[in-house]
């Protein structure tokens, strides 16, 4: 699995516990297209082709359009790609452990660029927000299904 960088202008690490196993939450977090159905920050989300390492999907969240590239797929239990949008490369990985139904999901994220260094504080007081609503999101999914 490709690392966060943890020396980056803007750096966030958030946990949430899943009533649910790590199957459902794998199919879930990993149907990419269908991510605007439940995660309400997001307008938009397509992945053109198979869910695999080393395929590019482009979504739409907070007004930006972002290209994102897989770079880890171990089924239930890793997830994470890279973006990028103008001034800014995120590294953004997922992983999942499940102990007797429930499923601890734990995503980190880094920001570099220039608009990162440039608005260090907002971004990471946002990203910090915007990642516990995206597993409040998750949890709510995964435990309706």
């Amino acid at each position: 699995m490709r690392t966060i960088n943890s020396k980056a202008a803007v750096v966030c690490s958030k946990t949430i516990g899943i009533q649910a196993d790590a199957k459902t939450v794998w199919k879930v977090l990993t149907d990419i297209n269908m991510w605007p159905t439940w995660q309400t920050d997001i307008v938009k989300a397509n992945l053109k082709n198979e869910f695999r390492e080393g395929a590019v999907f482009i979504w739409k969240t907070g007004g930006v359009t972002i290209e994102s590239t897989i770079h880890t797929v171990v089924p239930e239990r890793y997830f994470g790609w890279t973006g990028k949008t103008f001034g800014l490369f995120a590294i953004h990985n997922w992983t999942l452990e499940e102990q007797d139904g429930i499923t601890q999901v734990r995503v980190d994220e880094s920001m570099e660029g220039f608009l990162a260094v440039l608005f260090k504080r907002s971004f990471n007081r946002n990203l910090e927000k915007g990642m516990q609503h995206w597993l409040n999101l998750l949890k709510e999914q995964c435990e309706r299904l």
